[in-house]
């Protein structure tokens, strides 16, 4: 996991305060506070329906709130949006690049909407090709790309006006574990070379390796912002054990309940067992032959207990 660095000192980027927006009498995004400092990766977690993509669509400028103030780059959103957007670089959920281009055609058409092309283009295209590792690949058709390459290129085009801030919407869902950590090793060059991210995710391992803060969300509310290993203090006991060959209406082998600091729940057909000091409880599941998974509690957990273990579509 990420070691966490210091990025207080830093100014902020973003600022939102009270921010809010309703759709058909109902509030999606309710008080919302934000402060993203220059140069860190924040995170936006929540379970469908959190109010993450409206969020992100009032930090752009694409959806006006409807009670709140909001500065993103030291311009009022969204009086100055447009204004704002051209230091931002976006990576949509959903990739929009155009088939009928070639990979070069639409870095080109991209960097247009910036006011970019001439001479120096070339030499930012090349540079861009490389960071995605698509070289040899400028005149290939979009639809002759794999699912990977169609991501780095998106993330390339995001890049072409030197954004200092990149909005990411679920960069890497449907990636392979390789191409996963490739786009989680170039999000952290851009971090460590100052330029700030905010990412949403559904993926806890990736928000732990990336994020050096994020906030948690549910129903417009957020639940807890802080870095993410102290989340992971402030939640949850550092041990979790969840036991295997069990389901959420078995009960727990005997006695587990009665341990001294041994917190048990039932999310589903798991039952999970929660401590800071694992060896009594570890000596019992052992000697009532117990099958179990030992591990050290982790951002799922505490996203988990904080917003529930009900499946949301």
């Amino acid at each position: 996991m990420q070691v966490e660095r210091s990025i207080a000192a830093a100014p902020p980027l973003v600022v939102a305060r009270g921010l809010g927006k309703s759709y058909g009498g109902q509030r999606v995004v309710d008080g919302v506070d934000l402060m993203v400092h220059e140069g860190e990766c924040f995170g936006l977690l929540g379970p469908n329906g959190a109010g993450k993509t409206t969020t992100l669509r009032m930090l752009l400028g694409l959806t006006p709130p409807d009670a709140g103030e909001l500065r993103v780059l030291g311009e009022p959103i969204p009086a100055r949006a447009r204004r704002a957007r051209e230091q931002i670089g976006v990576v949509p959920q959903f990739d929009s690049l155009d088939p009928d281009f070639t990979v070069r055609e639409n870095l080109v058409t991209y960097a247009s909407y910036f006011g970019l092309r001439g001479p120096g283009l070339a030499p930012r295209i090349a540079e861009l090709l490389a960071f995605a590792n698509l070289e040899g690949r400028e005149d290939t058709a979009i639809a002759a790309l794999s699912g990977g390459m169609k991501r780095r290129l998106t993330l390339a085009r995001a890049l072409i006006n030197r954004p200092r801030l990149v909005v990411l919407d679920e960069p890497t869902t449907g990636l392979d574990p390789q191409a996963r950590h490739y786009i989680w090793q170039r999000l952290r060059e851009l971090r460590d070379g100052g330029t700030t991210l905010i990412l949403t995710t559904h993926y806890m391992e990736e928000a732990e390796r990336l994020c050096d803060r994020l906030v948690i969300l549910d129903a417009g509310h957020i639940l807890a912002c802080d870095t993410p290993r102290a989340l992971i203090n402030a939640h949850i006991e550092p041990h979790v054990v969840e036991l295997i060959g069990t389901t959420g209406g078995d009960a727990p082998p005997p006695e587990l309940s009665a341990l001294p600091g041994v917190r048990l729940h039932r999310a589903g057909d798991l039952v999970l067992l929660y401590t800071a000091a694992p060896r009594l409880l570890l000596e019992r599941l052992d000697a009532a032959g117990q099958r179990y998974l030992h591990r050290p509690a982790n951002l799922e957990d505490v996203f988990l207990k904080l917003t529930g273990h009900e499946l949301r579509d």
